[in-house]
This record gives C-alpha cells, structure tokens and sequence, in this order.
C-alpha cells in the first residue's frame, strides 16, 4: 500500500460488475481506503471477487456493507437504483459519503430524493467516462479510470470536503475529475453516448432486416463496423438509460433528426455547399471531440494539462529555420475571409489552439472552411451579412485578441451571442472594448471587472464614432474598426502611439476602403469585402524568441525565415539593435500588402539601454524575453510605459520579475515597467509560467546563459501561440524537454 493516508476507512461498493470492481481494485492498489467491502446479489460473482483481491471483505447483506462505511458506492443498474437506496438507507451512517456510477444523475437524485426525502450534503452523484466490452468480476481493471474522465454532479448543497474527498478519491484512480449541474451532465452524455449508441442499435436493426443483410454484413467496410461496434453492449444495460434519461434523450433525437432532414434535403436538391459546410465542420469537431465534452465546440481544456519544461544550461543557437504563422494575421484572415464574398485561399495559417478556435468559431456561424492543412486554409465566405447564429457559446480558448476583435464583428450581428474563454482569458479586461461599442449603440454585458463571458445583444443598429484611445491597443483599434463595417457613418480611431496595423492592411487587401491620416484610421460602415489569397508570414513574435536566444548564447549564428516586417511590429529588433545585436535583415520583399524579410542574427555583447516609448508599443508581446536579453547585458535597462504588459495572459512584468527572482536575477518593478541590472548570473530553479505561453519560453531561452537546470511549470498554454516550440528550440541547440501531456 502506498504512503498515503488513506482517504476512507471502509468504502462499500455496492454491484460488483465491470465498473463496481475495477473502482474496487482501483482503491485497493492505490491505498485509497482502509477496506473495501463488497456487496452483489450474485453471490459466485460475490465470492469470485474476494478470491481474486478484487475487495477486502464479501458482505452476505447490504446491511453489512454499509454499517460503518464512511464511503458508498452504488455500482447497480439504473432502473435497480431506487430498490437498493431502499436497503441501504436504514443503515446509512449520518456522515457517510453516497456516490454511484449511473450514467443517467436526474434519475438518481430523483431516487434519493423518493427515498431519504431529499438530498443530504454527502450526497454526491458520479459517472465514470470509461468502459469495456468485458463485463463481470473477471474483467475488473484498476487501470480502467487512468486517463479517463469522471463527472461528479454535485447539487447546491453539497459538502465541499466531501466532494473534496471524492474528488480526490477519483484523481487517485488515475482519473481527470470534472464537475458540471445534473441537468446539463445528462444532456451532454445523451448526445454524446447515449444517441450514437441508440443509432447503432437502430442502424444494425434495420439492415438485419434486409433481404440481402448477409451480403451486407459480409462486405461490411471497417468504419461499419467501428460505428456499430457499441451494438453490442448489454441490451438489458441501454434498456434502463434510455428510459431512466428519456427526457433528454428525446430532445436530442428530435435535434438530431431535424439535422439529419437537412441533410437528406441537401442530397436531394444536390446543395454541394450545405454538405461541405456540414461536412468540413463535423471533420473539425471530431478532431476536438476529446476536448468536448463540456458542451463547447471547440475547448482547449489546458487546465486539465500539466505541462513543464526542462532545460539544461549553456549551448549556442544555429540553423536555417522558419517559426510558425503570425498569429495576428491567422485570426483576421479567417474573420475576413469569413465575411467576404468568395473563396479565400491562406497560406502559412498558424495551427495554434488559439487560431483554431477562432476558425471553429466561425464555423459555429455557418461558414465552411476546408482544413487546415499544413497551414493552408480555404475559406467560403459568406458576405459580411452571412453570418449564421451560433447553436452555443463561442469558445476562444486563451486569445484576448479574438474575444476583442469578435466583440466588434459581433456588435451589430442579427442574433445574440456569448464570448466565452479559458480561465486566463477569463481574467482579462474587455471594457475596454464593451465601452466604446456600446458607445456606437451595442449591447453588451459582461462578468464583473468588466470580465468574459461577454453577452452581445444582437440586432442593434450601431452609429460610428470617433474614438480617442488612452492607451495604445491594436485589439482595440481592430475592434472598432470592424464594428464600423456595420456602423452607420464613419468610425475613426486615434491611437496615442502607433500599434500594429495588420486589420487596416488586410481590410484593404480584401477591397475594404480605409482612410489614414496620421494617427487615425477611419471606415464608413454598407462596404463588401471581395475574397482574397493571403500568405501569412512567420510570425516576428515567435521569432522573438529565437532572435534573443542567438543573441546572447556564444558561438550562435541563426537564419530566420520568411518573417514578417511590419513596421508597427518591429519593435523587437530595433531594441535588440539599439543593445547591440548583430541581426541581418535579408532579401527584404512584399507579399500580400505585407512586408517580410530572411534575419540572419550571430552573437554579441548586448548593453543595456533606456528602452525609447515609442518603441514600447512596436514590441508590447515580445518584453518577456527583451527581459532575458537585459539580463544578459552589460549595464542597466529600463522599461517605462509599458502598463499593457500588466493585463496580457499574466501580469507580465510581475511574473518575469518573480521568474527572474527564482533564478537569483534581482529586479525592480515599477508601476509602469522594470529596472534590471545586467551581467546578474542566471542560476538554477523553477519558474512558475502562471499559463503565461511567452513567460515560459522567454525562460527556455533563459537557460542558454543560466549556470544549472531550470524547471518551467504550467507551460501547456505554449500551444497556442507556438505548436512544434519545443522541437525547433531543441533542433537549433536549446536543450530542452517537455514533460506532460500536451502533444509538441
């Protein structure tokens, strides 16, 4: 038995079938209780399981199992539910935890209702995501929950150290423990298990009933047979779930028939463009369908990963390498591309979680979109007008930039809408945003601090406006300017400093006139936008990265390619240039209204410098890793009005402060920016990335000067800027690993 304190004395595993014994095993190989006793009808299967470990003890009556056991587990099927609580409730002690395995939780709170009379706070329904085609006391797996899911449903009143308890209980069968309302859990789990196998079931009666059903059977392709494969499950088991969830199940067979009349309208009227977008948007759905379990169509779930990386010290940088898509420019291609009129091809589309969720967005909108495939993207526009409204929530995963730019395309939609994010997102400001929109007559509501989810009310007419930003923001620049393509009027933006200007050269590439005079850009709303090709250069951000690395590790020498140019984003290398970089602008070139170039940059003797403001807005994402090269210099840098940094996916210069910090690199922070003296030695530690994607690779580029290992933690948000970093920081000479379950 492990070290551990066991989380219950003695757990009562009532029904000891498939599921019942291996969570049996489960808690015994994991030291999770004292005792586990069992307790089964079958009195053979009863016997079968303590002779093979399965449980401590075989209870010969429900009343001997549940006596003196703090932990209760109902293992029975669902119609039993009831008749069992029956027994089990003269005997149940006051504090005793009850839990079951049911794949229906309406029913069974209903259950306990009917027979305790109500729901005591140790009431705690479950449903472990997990099974097998095996059933009975032999099949019994303490690896069955590893890696899987549990749903724990847990009504108002429940004990949060129960539910503590239980939940921990679960995580120590190798389980992921999710928690959502009852009601919700069995409308999830009736379209996502309980339709696909009632069509099965359906789909094998009816060709069974075929004259030729030999022939059919016999010629039968593998996905026939993958599909039906769950036909074979326990008759007797569906029996009971599709009656004890009826209610829920019917609302998804009418939805799902509804659906399918659409389909069969499309064959029949040979609509091509109704079945590729139905088509293409399934495909992309199903690559997420791990992900989707909470409802969303498309949802990261990286809190659920546990990301860190490794890195070894010293190295030089070298190679011929090109970073992923300016990630930027993958999300506005996709909106624009959206809303005009044709087809868009996009090359060099980044594939990160972020950029993904943006193009699942508008697939949720009616636009179909083939691919990605290899970073290329052809999207079917639909005109600025065409958008569809969404079944659901639109999910943006961690990207502050859609939500802000979606916020403006969506403001004077026909139909309502809700933003919605992962939790880093769902920290982050948007009034921002919401005030000057609804300066322009949006509606729009959102969680405290004026935080995500953002509740847009469709079908207001919006007014443009002039708009004098106080603090310089190309997301929010970008917003209202595409709020103005539906404004009434002109809407104009003056920003305080230049920022980025991506959305007013695609706009125009995409035949959208915009009007610049100096520091303001305007629209006037009633335009179209016309399809369009597009090449997304690499993207300089992540470029930043490598920029820095080959700067201060000895013996580099690095060609970047294929790199955006832009001048609102160049910051980057204009700093490092002003520290004395050795960076080579080659084979500078234009494409797609976008200037991009080849960097060879080598190694040199950076010195620190007072960083120019103007400078600050031209380079706001790339900070976390200029820290790491002011580290690295001789003399002082000092970074002034950078407050932007504050309210990114972390406190940036708080994070790389503390980050610093932990590896003996003293700081000062300052409301507005930082002071590092440079020449400080990097030593070894661990950094916490609070999920900040650049703070951790800014400290993977640390380590090339640090003295010993440095262990970056929640780094599973990399992916979403920066798909493949770990492997191409490794091909040019950082020595880093990535331990955790996010694919690199």
């Amino acid at each position: 038995m492990p070290d551990q304190q066991p989380l219950f004395k003695r757990v009562a595993i009532i029904g000891l079938g498939l599921i019942g014994g291996s969570l049996a095993c489960a808690i015994r190989r994991n030291g999770l209780a004292e005792q586990v006793v069992g307790a089964d009808k079958r009195a053979d299967e009863l016997a079968l399981g303590q002779e093979l470990g399965v449980i401590d003890e075989a209870a010969s009556s429900i009343e001997e199992a549940v006596k003196g056991s703090d932990l209760v587990v109902l293992a029975v099927p669902v119609r039993a539910t009831r008749a069992v609580l029956a027994e089990i409730q003269p005997w149940l002690g006051e504090n005793a935890v009850l839990t079951d395995v049911g794949s229906t939780k309406s029913s069974f709170v209903a259950d306990v209702e009917a027979v305790f009379g109500g729901l005591s706070p140790n009431v705690i329904p479950g449903h472990p995501i997990a099974g097998s085609e095996k059933s009975g006391i032999r099949a019994a797996n303490p690896e069955l929950f590893a890696r899987h899911k549990v749903i724990l449903t847990p009504g108002d009143q429940a004990s949060p150290s129960a539910l503590e308890r239980l939940k921990r209980l679960w995580e120590g069968c190798g389980a992921t423990v999710l928690t959502m309302s009852v009601g919700y859990h069995d409308e999830v789990l009736a379209a996502t298990s309980h339709l696909p196998h009632l069509i099965a079931f359906s789909l094998v009666d009816t060709l069974a009933g075929e004259d030729e059903n030999m022939d059919i059977f016999r010629y039968a392709a593998g996905g026939f047979r993958d599909f039906t494969r769950i036909a074979a499950s326990d008759p007797v088991m569906w029996h009971d779930i599709f009656l004890s969830n009826r209610q829920a199940v019917l609302r998804v067979i009418d939805h799902f028939t509804h659906d399918l009349d659409q389909l069969r309208e499309a064959i029949a009227n040979q609509d091509s463009a109704t079945l590729l977008r139905v088509f293409s948007r399934a495909k992309a759905a199903r690559e997420h369908f791990s992900k989707m379990l909470s409802g969303q169509a498309y949802v990261t779930n990286n809190a659920e990963k546990q990301v860190t990386f490794r890195l070894q010290p010293g190295g030089a940088v070298t190679g011929d390498i090109r970073v992923p898509g300016d990630k930027s420019m993958s999300h506005r291609s996709i909106m624009l591309g959206a809303l005009a009129d044709g087809t868009t091809e996009v090359k060099g589309f980044l594939e990160g979680e972020d950029s993904l969720a943006t193009l699942q967005a508008f697939r949720d909108m009616g636009v179909t979109i083939e691919g990605p495939d290899a970073g290329f993207v052809r999207i079917h526009g639909v005109g600025i007008n065409g958008l569809q409204a969404p079944r659901g929530p639109l999910y943006l995963g961690n990207s502050g930039t859609a939500m802000r730019l979606f916020a403006g395309l969506l403001a004077a939609q026909p139909f309502d809408s809700e933003l919605t994010g992962d939790a880093s997102l769902s920290k982050r400001p948007m009034g921002r945003v919401a005030d000057p929109l609804r300066a322009m007559g949006a509606v729009i509501d959102t969680a405290e601090g004026g935080r995500p989810p953002l509740k847009i009310r469709g079908g207001q007419h919006l007014t443009g406006i002039h708009y004098e930003m106080p603090v310089a923001s190309a997301q929010v620049k970008s917003c209202l300017l595409l709020a103005g393509l539906y404004a009434e009027g002109s809407t104009s933006v003056t920003e305080p400093a230049p920022t980025r200007d991506h959305t007013e050269r695609m706009l125009a590439g995409f035949g959208y006139h915009v009007h610049r005079d100096g520091a303001t850009a305007s629209v006037s709303g009633g335009g179209q936008l016309t399809a369009t090709n597009i090449d997304v250069p690499a993207d300089i951000s992540s470029a930043a990265f490598f920029l820095v690395a080959a700067s201060i590790a000895p013996g580099s020498d690095l060609v970047l390619r294929h790199v955006g140019m832009n001048p609102t984003r160049v910051g980057v290398i204009n700093i490092l240039r002003m520290m004395g970089a050795d960076i080579e602008v080659l084979d500078e070139r234009e494409i797609g209204g976008e200037p991009v170039a080849d960097l060879r940059v080598r190694a040199a003797e950076l010195k620190g410098i007072d960083i120019p403001e103007d400078q600050v807005p031209l380079a706001i994402d790339e900070f976390p890793v200029l820290f790491i090269a002011a580290t690295c210099a001789k003399g002082r840098t000092v970074l002034r009005g950078a407050e932007e940094l504050r309210v990114k996916e972390s406190d940036r210069i708080q994070v790389m402060a503390d980050g610093l910090a932990a590896l003996s690199v003293e700081t000062t922070v300052t409301p507005d920016g930082i002071v590092i003296e440079g020449g400080q030695t990097i030593g070894s530690g661990t950094v916490n990335s609070h999920g900040d994607h650049r703070i951790a690779m800014s400290f993977a580029v640390a380590s090339l000067r640090a003295k010993g290992e440095i262990e970056v933690t929640d780094c599973a948000n990399v992916a979403t800027s920066f798909p493949g970093f770990v492997t191409l920081a490794r091909s040019t000479g950082i020595h880093i690993e990535a331990e955790g379950e996010a694919n690199d």
